[in-house]
């Protein structure tokens, strides 16, 4: 038995540090059967009767009972001002999460516009690419790994906080006792030391992952096409200064000098920081203003005031309020021909009180006084080539390309980025024209047949259309990446319904499975989504990572004869076969160029065999698997080389068609199965 525990049985009076003797029983620990009655300061002991004849007179001795109790006092009020730090802990640890997720899905959407930016460039621009790609990686990773620490240094403190304060309400739920005081007394100086913890919780980076991507002369300047932009800056250490602050009259325009520092309070070199400002009047009003960003980490805000009174001014970095802001603002009235302006014509004091009507939502912050530069871009579906594929050279597949059909454009039978691909058992070629807002309908043989769709953001219009499928009803199932949903159409184009709005993030491809499921490929959300034609979800699968049941920018998914999933995982570079209840059944490919590798992967196809036809983007080629995921061939594309393929699908009559969206256009080949 553990010493310091007791059988039901036992009459000893000993206790654990943290249990609490029967009142009155601080027996002594030098002298059995007496009780201590008094404590030593500078021996940090407790004393009975006989201790005190022995025990040195000159030094501090109290009542015991008096010590206990200020220990006791001492303690809680430890306690209590380490209660009221805990929420501040708390609330900066979820803040400074929330700006980790904001920051990580930036540099997700930021690696789509990159891929999609480089679509129409040729071999040389892939150098360029791979440049970009390793600096948004690099770039990521510095201010991931700033967060993270802060992520995990400010756990480690909530956990040891939330720790001590348990043990401390285990030790005061109890009456005071000699024999706990010394546990107490640690207690004490724990909370002590964890209170006074000098945790960081202002956000230690911020979450700006933006690309600056100049398209206008590109060729001539391919060398040094393209930057990550981003700042260390933030907003707690960020400070504002200048006449703005000290002078304001009416009809006058008043400036304000913006610094930007990082963490360290050190100076920022860089602009392009998202910064915005903000004059309230008294009535609630705001006041034009225009920031000039010098691009040396400094920014200039401009702003005349209408008319006298009291003004609030909000300066934030990142939606945050900077050092002092909001400031409040006293304007008056004064004729430059009648009097002289000095310093104590106006007066700006931080107030955060009396500026309340500043602390809008940061949307209200966007829409006036934003600094100016470069727009960010769209998410954009990846979708360039890389070039002439390196191709092996054994075993072609002696299939011919039987037509071509489209060129760049927006009329009837042309396409400007291409992407899903569909075919129809009554022999309809269906072709999701992504930046034309639309889909063209063809015959097996290439005949443009009709097209519909409307460009906008409202039910039955299209955005961004990826993908494309036919429902055994005839229904037209459509992925609309920017709109986020799913739209169903009629055999006709008539719109019926949409689903998966509010789930998902960005939808690519779609298909749907022998039950009649639709089964969405989100992109954005790294998710397998199956639902009901209804709506209703089924089940989804999957998430954001490297592991089997995990994704990378997934794209496209076919349904094998066995209603198994079979999906492309673009920068995993791999296809992943899934039961329908999301259960890894077998995984192929790895990057590379050789037979049975892949460079992104991104659309595929099921023939009558149980063979699987993918689209290799990178290596701008098709491979054909087995059931089993073995190499067996690819089409002989040779004669009019793909450009970074996209959609693939099957027609009727057993030729393969590939959305060739480099070429802007789509292909149809035969196939021998």
């Amino acid at each position: 038995m553990d010493p310091h525990q007791h059988s039901p049985e036992s009459s000893s009076e000993e206790c654990t540090v943290l249990e609490v003797p029967p009142p009155g029983r601080n027996a002594c620990p030098q002298h059995a059967g007496k009780v201590a009655e008094v404590y030593c300061s500078s021996c940090e002991c407790v004393l009975c009767e006989e201790c005190v004849q022995e025990h040195n007179q000159q030094h501090d001795q109290k009542p015991l009972e008096l010590i206990l109790e200020q220990q006791r006092s001492v303690l809680q009020e430890q306690q209590g001002a380490a209660y009221s730090r805990l929420p501040e802990i708390s609330d900066a640890l979820s803040f400074v999460r929330e700006i980790l997720l904001q920051l990580t899905n930036q540099r997700a959407s930021i690696d789509e516009d990159i891929q999609s930016s480089f679509e129409d460039l040729h071999k040389q621009l892939d150098v360029r690419k791979s440049v970009l790609l390793m600096e948004l990686e690099v770039t990521y990773g510095l201010k991931q790994k700033v967060l993270q620490a802060q992520v995990e240094s400010l756990v480690l403190g909530e956990g040891a906080l939330s720790a001590s304060l348990s043990q401390a309400e285990e030790a005061l739920s109890g009456e005071a006792c000699a024999a706990g005081l010394q546990a107490e007394q640690q207690l004490q100086q724990r909370l002590g030391d964890l209170t006074g913890l000098r945790l960081t919780c202002e956000p230690q980076e911020n979450d700006q992952l933006d690309l600056i991507l100049e398209t206008d002369g590109m060729r001539k300047s391919i060398h040094n096409l393209g930057t990550i932009v981003t700042t260390s800056a933030v907003a707690s250490q960020s400070e504002a200064m200048g006449a703005g602050l000290e002078q304001c009259i009416v009809g006058h325009p008043a400036s304000v000098t913006i610094v930007t520092r990082d963490k360290s309070g050190g100076a920022c070199k860089s602009g392009n920081a998202i910064m915005s400002a903000e004059v309230f009047t008294p009535d609630g009003s705001i006041v034009d203003g225009e920031i000039l960003d010098h691009k040396n980490g400094t920014y200039e805000f401009v702003y005349t005031v209408p008319k006298e009174g009291d003004f609030s001014l909000a300066l934030r970095l990142y939606d945050q309020h900077i050092k002092g802001s909001p400031f409040r603002l006293n304007v008056n009235k004064f004729l430059e021909a009648d009097v002289e302006v000095s310093p104590s014509t106006t007066t700006a004091t931080n107030s955060a009180a009396y500026a309340t009507p500043s602390t809008g939502s940061s949307e209200g912050a966007k829409r006036r006084g934003k600094s100016p530069g470069q727009k960010k871009k769209g998410s954009k579906r990846a979708s360039s080539a890389l070039g002439t594929p390196r191709r092996k050279t054994q075993n072609p597949i002696e299939d011919d390309l039987i037509f071509r059909i489209g060129s760049k454009g927006r009329n009837k039978g042309e396409f400007t980025n291409l992407q899903g691909v569909a075919a129809s058992s009554s022999g309809r070629i269906l072709i999701a024209d992504s930046n034309n807002q639309c889909v063209q309908i063809f015959s097996n043989e290439g005949e443009f047949k009709s097209r519909f769709g409307v460009r906008g953001r409202s039910p039955g219009q299209l955005q961004r259309p990826t993908g494309v499928a036919v429902h055994p009803t005839g229904d037209i199932i459509i992925a609309d990446y920017d709109n986020k949903w799913v739209s169903i159409f009629s055999s006709e184009g008539k719109y019926k319904t949409k689903l998966g709005s509010g789930r998902l993030m960005g939808p690519k491809g779609v298909t749907v499975d022998q039950e009649g499921h639709v089964i969405v490929v989100d992109n954005k959300a790294c998710t397998v989504f199956i639902f009901q034609l209804t709506g209703k979800l089924v089940s989804k699968f999957g998430s954001r990572g490297n592991g089997d049941k995990q994704f990378a920018g997934p794209h496209f998914a076919a349904v094998n004869k066995n209603n198994e999933i079979i999906v492309t995982d673009f920068h995993n570079h791999s296809v992943k076969v899934f039961t329908p209840e999301g259960e890894l059944v077998m995984k192929f490919g790895s990057n590379g160029e050789g037979n049975g590798q892949f460079n992104a992967p991104t659309g595929v196809a099921v023939d009558v065999n149980g063979n699987i036809i993918v689209a290799d983007w990178g290596n701008s080629r098709i491979q054909v698997f087995d059931g089993s995921g073995s190499f067996l061939s690819y089409i002989n594309t040779s004669a009019d080389p793909l450009y970074g393929p996209q959609g693939l699908a099957l027609t009727s009559d057993g030729h393969v068609v590939v959305a060739d969206s480099g070429n802007h256009c789509f292909k149809v080949y035969r196939y021998l199965q």
